[in-house]
């Protein structure tokens, strides 16, 4: 069996002093995603859904990812595996073209979704115990931490695809799901359950599900960080700034070469 040594040397030629032992976060598994999520129903407040009853078409605009709920559970039967469920949030931004001609209303609604995984996040059973300091106060205990993995989601704002109106009864009339309240102080108004006409929205979303520990890794140190730019205030003249700043080119004509 080989020993797993350390490299007495990195790649600039530095020799390490010594092995250090640091406490971190350790990516036992992840995978990413590409989803199409079509045909999602759009939620709205009163005052909005009054405007898409009326509406005779409408054209999102943008989209924003406004929270993502994870929860973790263990797969049975299925040592270290687990079962990572997300929600996303998302708030759609739409212009609404009224059937009377009006100028056009802008209005912004709700839709969710819900993504599930399955990855390898390893077994444990160790109880984690800490604490605070707190300079005038109590040594505070924290509570304890079970020894599961923590779950991470990384993702961008989705891409709008499609959206149309349609009637109700043509579309899935699914309950609102319960929206957390950070969510929720985001719009005006109560959310409308009963509806004449609502939007359908297809969103493109990419995603990165991580699942992470909390480990002890022996590493070597090579030396201290020590900062070699010095702190100074910059006293130069504003115009004399500005003239080295590169000129923005791109921006005014934007590169011809294809993705």
């Amino acid at each position: 069996m080989a020993d797993n040594r350390f490299c007495n040397y990195n790649n600039h030629g530095q020799k390490f002093k010594e092995a250090v032992c640091i406490d971190t976060s350790r990516v036992y598994d992840s995978c990413c995603d590409r989803d199409c999520l079509a045909d999602l129903k759009v939620h709205f407040t009163d005052r909005a859904q009054n405007v898409i009853n009326c509406a005779k078409s409408v054209r999102a605009r943008k989209a924003e990812i406004l929270n993502v709920c994870i929860d973790v559970e263990e797969v049975p039967f299925n040592k270290g595996c687990y079962s990572v469920d997300i929600t996303f949030f998302f708030k759609i931004w739409f212009d609404v073209f009224m059937s009377n001609g009006c100028d056009t209303e802008k209005v912004c609604g709700l839709a969710t979704f819900n993504k599930k995984c399955v990855l390898f996040g390893g077994e444990g059973a160790a109880k984690t115990f800490s604490s605070e300091f707190c300079a005038d106060g109590k040594d505070e205990q924290f509570p304890c931490i079970k020894n599961v993995p923590r779950a991470k989601v990384q993702t961008v704002d989705p891409i709008v695809l499609d959206a149309s109106l349609c009637k109700e009864d043509e579309c899935c009339c699914e309950c609102v799901c319960k929206i957390p309240r950070c969510v929720a102080d985001c719009y005006d108004g109560d959310f409308c359950t009963n509806s004449e006409k609502t939007v359908k929205v297809t969103l493109g979303l990419f995603t990165i599900v991580q699942l992470e520990r909390d480990v002890q890794l022996l590493i070597p140190a090579y030396d201290f960080c020590i900062p070699k730019k010095e702190c100074c205030i910059d006293t130069e003249d504003p115009c004399d700034s500005f003239r080295k700043i590169r000129f923005p080119t791109d921006e005014f004509f934007p590169p011809s070469q294809r993705c």
